[in-house]
């Protein structure tokens, strides 16, 4: 973080700033802002959350006893339950004080006229492109970008935080579950970029449908710095209705997509067990891609990326040399494990009704005649009145695309089987276990030479871990 002293970090969170030691108001911190003690290096600053499953005021002493030099509690602490005479800044809320110590830093480093804050949403896509453009842009500067999905109203400020005076690019991933969410997430950076990737069904149970979840997207363009970019989706006509709303803002509109419309597009695309190849247009410059992360759907996202860094002063060269270099988005996301003997896809980082959509056709285009394709399956969460008809229609998919072997793990997601079945794979084809053990136990029995197997499920159903098991086994 940026050096500011304690009276300024009191003031900013609306705090009262109890000293400890030898500081005084003036004392300057510059540390990192961290919310797990664990990641607490000399300098840091602690800010002691509530949690659901505990509190963080527990572990202030283990921050203490790591460097910690400020914590920011909701209650304060006597030296000894401090494990140390630091300062200490007590507020009412240490989420929501954490967010306005962003904002603060955030603003500063954006006034002094050399950072440029983008902000990426969607339904889906939002870590892989995230990470793509993360790439491109380290070329040109210091980058700062969330790790793994840190999109929400913790992770998302303690990206912004890590950002300093010499960062020229400040990447934020924005998430929601329920309406108003991104907009606050994005009240914290005022996007100079807004890149809306697409609309789905992800979430739909929290936002009460698509057209609420449109409006949702939505807030990341509403919150552009007047004269900023919007980088849309022409392919998806709910993102590109965000045009009018940009356009009142002040902003520009840059298209990328697969039609004639999008300034960036991509053609001629050509899905394999290597890779994606693909030929991409953009203000009218022609090249060849070949993006090694698996998957037809990650081709949007590369473009958006390409669209975005392009528009930040990066050559389209650059782009593709940066893009080319990266085997997989994320872990847990189309991360091929196991061996040419059995190949193991584990996508089960997430899952919404179009990645898993896009995960089963990615199955079933990187699987020869001679091979055999096996889907393990888990629920998908947060879909509230929609999950039935959801998991109905992933189980359609999964069987009209011939999938030889549907393997579905726990309760939540049996009605996918039960669709299976209905839909005419009963002979075998389909199978329910109830826990990952059970399904470990037959899949290292039944599967064979020249298997491709997806994992495939939200990150709650846990079958990432059961991938990891496979990719281990079948190494």
């Amino acid at each position: 973080m940026i050096g500011l002293s304690l009276t300024d970090i009191a003031t900013t969170v609306g705090g009262t700033l109890e000293l400890g030691g030898a500081d005084t108001g003036a004392t300057i911190v510059s540390g990192a802002v961290e919310t797990d003690s664990r990641r607490i290096t000399p300098g840091g600053i602690f800010v002691a959350k509530p949690g659901e499953v505990t509190d963080g005021h527990l572990f202030v002493p283990a921050a203490v006893s790591n460097g910690a030099v400020v914590a920011i509690v909701e209650r304060a602490l006597d030296a000894a339950a401090l494990g140390g005479d630091i300062s200490q800044v007590i507020v009412p809320d240490a989420v929501a004080a954490l967010g306005a110590l962003a904002r603060r830093v955030v603003a500063h480093v954006h006034a002094e006229g050399t950072l440029t804050t983008v902000g990426i949403t969607g339904s889906n896509g939002k870590t892989t492109t995230k990470n793509l453009l993360a790439r491109m842009l380290e070329g040109e500067g210091e980058t700062v970008a969330p790790e793994a999905s840190f999109n929400n109203e913790v992770g998302a400020p303690l990206t912004m935080l890590r950002i300093t005076h010499d960062t020229n690019f400040l990447i934020s991933e924005l998430g929601a579950s329920a309406p108003g969410e991104i907009a606050r997430l994005a009240a914290l950076v005022q996007p100079d970029v807004a890149v809306v990737l697409m609309v789905g069904m992800a979430h739909a149970g929290g936002f009460g449908g698509i057209e609420q979840t449109v409006r949702t997207k939505a807030e990341l363009v509403e919150a552009l710095r007047p004269g900023g970019l919007a980088v849309l989706n022409s392919d998806d006509p709910r993102v590109a209705g965000m045009a009018e709303i940009a356009h009142a803002r002040g902003a520009r509109v840059r298209w990328f997509g697969t039609g004639e419309r999008a300034e960036v597009r991509a053609d001629d695309i050509n899905v394999t067990a290597q890779g994606t190849s693909f030929t991409v247009t953009a203000d009218g410059l022609v090249a060849p891609v070949f993006l090694r992360v698996l998957g037809e759907h990650h081709v949007s996202n590369a473009i958006a990326a390409i669209a975005t860094a392009m528009a930040l002063g990066v050559s389209l060269a650059h782009c593709i040399e940066r893009l080319e270099t990266i085997e997989i988005a994320e872990r847990w996301r189309m991360q091929p494990m196991g061996s040419d003997r059995v190949r193991i896809i584990n996508d089960a980082y997430n899952a919404s009704p179009d990645s898993m959509a896009a995960a089963l056709r990615t199955l079933a285009q990187i699987t020869g005649p001679e091979n055999r394709t096996v889907a393990v399956l888990g629920a998908m969460s947060e879909l509230g009145e929609f999950a039935d008809e959801q998991h109905d229609r992933i189980a359609v998919l999964a069987v009209r695309l011939g999938v030889k072997r549907i393997v579905v793990i726990g309760a939540d997601a049996r009605r996918l089987f039960l669709e299976a079945i209905a839909q005419g794979s009963w002979d075998g084809e389909a199978i329910y276990f109830a826990t990952d053990d059970e399904a470990f136990a037959y899949l290292t029995g039944e599967l064979t030479d020249g298997d491709v197997v997806l994992v495939k499920s939200s990150n709650s159903a846990g079958l990432r871990f059961l991938g990891d098991r496979l990719g281990e086994y079948f190494s």
